[in-house]
């Protein structure tokens, strides 16, 4: 018999980050909204089978519920999308982030090849001079001829 005891709960990891509580807000009201107009939708159209006298109010009832629905779903997209630019959440950099970024980078590939070659030009500098330094003065074809 195995006493090991597994645990009740255990915590997972989330797949995605929760969502802003503007945005969460909007969705769930959303969500409200589409489910009372689906209810409504459902009752208008078994009224109308029947014949009822209920039935145009509720059909009539039903169009403008449509219509709140489908506000409320494109509040939700335009909440989110006023988040991110307030928050600075972007998913893709925007073309202007790129050209400055790349500016940066061409300047500092600039600045690091100056100073590749300003440091070339010394050593060779250091070597021409340490060339005449071993010959001494006068060491050179002329001065023997």
């Amino acid at each position: 018999m195995d006493t090991a005891r597994q645990e009740l709960w255990v915590e997972e990891p989330v797949g995605r980050r929760r969502m802003p509580d503007p945005v969460r807000t909007a969705a769930v009201r959303a969500v409200l909204i589409t489910a009372l107009t689906l209810a409504q939708a459902t009752a208008a159209f078994f009224l109308s089978v029947t014949g009822s006298w209920l039935a145009f109010p509720m059909v009539l009832g039903s169009v403008a519920s449509t219509v709140a629905a489908t506000w409320s779903v494109l509040d939700v997209w335009v909440t989110r999308q006023v988040w991110n630019q307030r928050h600075g959440v972007v998913s893709a950099p925007s073309s202007t982030a790129r050209a400055l970024r790349r500016e940066r980078r061409h300047a500092r590939h600039a600045e690091h090849t100056g100073a590749r070659d300003a440091e070339r030009i010394r050593d060779r500098m250091r070597e021409t001079d340490r060339a005449r330094g071993a010959r001494g003065s006068g060491g050179g074809r002329l001065s023997q001829a």
